[in-house]
């Protein structure tokens, strides 16, 4: 067996193979072009039976990974991370070159069994593609809605309130009318940036009727969870991605970093926020916690049967989500079964 590991770049991706000793036997770099795939193809006909072994498969090497999945090749996925590992322990090569860095994740794939595996995508790809828009949409909002709120701030005495909404800035900005240089500037900059929102606002609901429609053809029994609606199951079902890659649902838990970190000094036993871990799953769990405290919920008489245990709010809140993300995967798990 050869493991072909390649370190990708934008402009060009290196390979190189080792045996089954971590001896280097051949290299290659190869422009990052509409024939990558066939000259990488063609350059391992010489190696077989052969691994691939991408580094960053879902960032800068995620489509070669895919066209190498595609032309029927085994691929698996090397976290930089552990590349850089192996390149601190070893000896001989330190220094940091695209050579070593292909060389350093094929190491990594020979001696490290839990790799992930490299998929052909699926739906679960496009929901991972609507959820990511969804962030983008609303980091943007909330950019524009806070430059909004500060302009107004030097309009209006006492400002506006933290919660502002479009409607309620374009009333107040009606009200406006400056006479002078330097309040005119400042309304019209008021009136940019509420057309900002605006515009994101129209943008996130064409978003929304888009992901319903996605969350529906994915067929998925996660919305039964209490909580959990088309936005929540659409982050749920696109960052988890294969739920099979999970042996476990501590497992899972570790992954979206609702399972606490051990914090103890002493005799006393705490554990604290993983501050790790995949933060989109972790944000769409909280507010599936959120959903589930603000109602008359199994999930909100749990929360309240912590806190009278003797936690805090955020300790018992984090108790619910780990409770949230063990149901989230059973019924992941369920949907991949059926």
């Amino acid at each position: 067996m050869f493991i072909i590991g390649i370190d990708p770049h934008k402009a060009s991706h290196t390979a190189a193979v080792i045996d089954r000793d971590e001896q280097l036997v051949g290299e290659v770099s190869v422009p990052s072009d509409r024939r990558q795939r066939e000259r990488l193809l063609g350059w391992a006909t010489a190696f077989e039976p052969r691994l691939w072994a991408v580094e960053g498969a879902t960032g800068v090497g995620a489509l070669l990974a895919q066209q190498l999945v595609g032309a029927g090749e085994t691929v698996v996925d090397v976290p930089p991370a552990l590349s850089a590992r192996v390149r601190l322990l070893d000896a001989g090569r330190k220094d940091k070159t695209d050579v070593h860095d292909a060389r350093s994740a094929a190491i990594v794939a020979l001696r490290h069994r839990n790799l992930r595996a490299v998929a052909v995508e699926d739906h679960r790809q496009v929901l991972r593609l609507l959820a990511r828009r969804h962030h983008q949409l609303v980091a943007g909002r909330t950019r524009a809605v806070c430059r909004l709120h500060a302009v107004l701030a030097e309009m209006i005495e006492g400002g506006l309130s933290r919660n502002l909404s479009a409607k309620r800035a374009a009333i107040e900005l009606r009200k406006r009318r400056p006479v002078d240089a330097i309040g005119i500037e400042r309304k019209q900059l008021a009136v940019e940036f509420l057309d900002e929102v605006r515009r994101h606002d129209r943008a996130l609901v064409e978003l929304h009727q888009r992901i319903m429609i996605a969350v529906k053809a994915a067929d998925t029994t996660v919305t039964d969870v209490p909580g959990v609606g088309p936005i929540v199951a659409c982050y749920l079902i696109g960052y988890s991605g294969d739920i099979r890659r999970f042996p476990s649902a501590g497992h899972y838990a570790r992954y979206n970093a609702t399972a606490p970190i051990e914090a103890s000094s002493g005799p006393k036993v705490r554990h604290r926020l993983n501050p790790n871990g995949n933060r989109q799953l972790n944000h769409a769990i909280h507010i599936a916690a959120l959903g589930q405290i603000s109602h008359d919920t199994p999930g909100r008489a749990y929360y309240l049967a912590k806190q009278a245990a003797g936690k805090s709010r955020k300790e018992a809140m984090r108790c619910l989500k780990r409770r949230i993300s063990d149901a989230v995967y059973r019924q992941l798990r369920a949907d991949t079964d059926r």
